[in-house]
């Protein structure tokens, strides 16, 4: 039986054309102009991912994304002079800072980083290339082929490259902040890599400034390369992202022997919103917790997807995600631990738990286990409901009116994750997102 072809949707042809103009003037040498094309190919047979394909069986960006927008341009002076406002406005860091501007770092808007780690622009290491560099960039071996993926190493305009040290001890934070100063929608494909070294010791923290990454098309992708004893963290807030905005975000890790890692998100805000987790343990008897909160009302559609993947023996994995969801919210978490035959005293547990507060909202979970490995202790779960009736008379009679019991409640469901971070500036600002967007809900548009 021949198969029968799918006629390109307008944004697939807005994006090969897009392509077709904009390779020559992207960043790298041959072996990546070569890297592109093949990224690029894989996505044009695959086309934009709809409810046929599995991993987005919940997210049909096929039906969803009607258009594609212009690549960004570089920023022009006038465009780091208003950020650099916005950077002075925010307030003190708590840590060096590395500004990605539309898609573009800008070093000059960033921090040196201490003794120990060195950052470099994504543009100029493409352009150098340095195989072993682009071989951790290229994460050819994980994804499994996805088409998002693909699309943003083809299309990858700039990032950072940060090299930690062996046995280097960062003691702050190292934000990347995504800023925008693009007046029209535009589409920003931006792909950044942290490569940890051997016992070294670094907390990398995610977050938007202003409207950056809360407009237009967002295609992000982080790649942590850890080698054995490190000690690493990682927290992103994709929050306040506006209506009609969309936001593709990958996250890939890669961890060796005896590491210590640890990730937070905290997802709110309008628009379609997907983070997708590839997390390998390649290492014996290492840890690794991830974790994340999404609240959502209104139309707000969020989706949590992840593939765990153990082939190291005696690790630890520890996956826990929690959903508020309100008037017509549309969550979905889908989780899948797979366990490779070697992999024995595997440690694996997954939960996803979600809060109700409407009955037109809706919530899918799909957690899956695959194990080839016959001594392992692996489970998952799933909750749906709504706040305990009897917690809530509890603090009620005790003088609390309904709507602050609610509210007390919910923080308490919510923060909980976010005072599991080990850096107390961090947790602290999380918690007091969490606060204000309770204090919001319901009173949008």
């Amino acid at each position: 039986m021949s198969r029968i072809a799918s006629i390109p949707t307008g944004a697939e042809t807005a994006l090969a054309t897009q392509f077709g103009a904009a390779k020559a003037g992207l960043p790298g040498n041959a072996a990546v102009k070569t890297l592109r094309d093949v990224a690029f190919d894989l996505f044009a047979r695959s086309g934009l991912p709809n409810r046929r394909i599995e991993a987005w069986h919940y997210t049909d960006l096929r039906g969803s994304m009607a258009e594609a927008f212009p690549l960004a341009s570089a920023p022009d002076a006038a465009a780091i002079d208003a950020v650099r406002g916005e950077l002075v406005a925010a307030g003190p860091a708590l840590g060096p800072r590395l500004v990605i501007l539309d898609g573009t770092f800008v070093a000059e808007l960033s921090s040196p980083l201490p003794a120990g780690a060195q950052v470099r622009s994504l543009a100029s290491v493409l352009a150098e290339g340095n195989p072993v560099l682009i071989d951790k960039l290229a994460a050819a071996s994980f994804g499994g082929g996805d088409a998002m993926v693909a699309l943003n190493a083809a299309l990858m305009q700039d990032g950072v490259v940060i090299e930690i040290a062996a046995g280097a001890e960062l003691l702050d934070p190292v934000e990347i902040i995504y800023a925008t100063a693009a007046t029209a929608p535009v589409a920003r494909f931006f792909r950044s890599l942290v490569v940890v070294g051997q016992g070294a010791k670094v907390r990398v923290a995610e977050r938007g400034l202003g409207a950056g990454g809360r407009t237009g098309q967002t295609f992000g992708c982080l790649i942590f390369d850890i080698a054995d004893g490190a000690d690493v963290g990682h927290s992103v807030a994709v929050t306040k992202t506006e209506p009609g905005s969309l936001r593709l975000d990958t996250f890939i890790a890669d961890l060796g022997a005896n590491v210590t890692f640890d990730s937070f998100a905290l997802i709110h805000g309008e628009g379609l919103v997907r983070r997708q987790i590839f997390m390998r343990f390649s290492g014996d008897d290492s840890k690794a917790a991830l974790r994340g909160v999404s609240l959502l009302s209104g139309r707000d559609h969020a989706d949590t997807t992840l593939d765990v993947e153990h082939v190291g023996r005696g690790c630890e994995g520890r996956e826990t995600f929690r959903y508020v969801l309100d008037e017509r919210a549309t969550g979905i978490f889908q989780g899948r631990i797979r366990v490779a035959k070697g992999a024995q005293k595997t440690d694996g547990k997954m939960m996803s738990r979600a809060l109700l507060l409407s009955d037109d909202v809706v919530m899918n979970n799909k957690p899956e286990l695959e194990i080839f490995a016959d001594d392992v202790a692996c489970g998952h779960g799933a909750t749906c409901g709504g706040l305990d009736e009897n917690q809530l008379f509890y603090l009620q009679a005790r003088g609390l009116p309904r709507a602050e019991a609610e509210a007390l409640l919910l923080e308490a469901f919510a923060a909980e994750l976010a005072g599991e971070i080990e850096h107390e500036g961090l947790a602290e600002a999380f918690r007091a997102d969490i606060a204000e967007w309770l204090v919001t809900r319901g009173q949008r548009g």
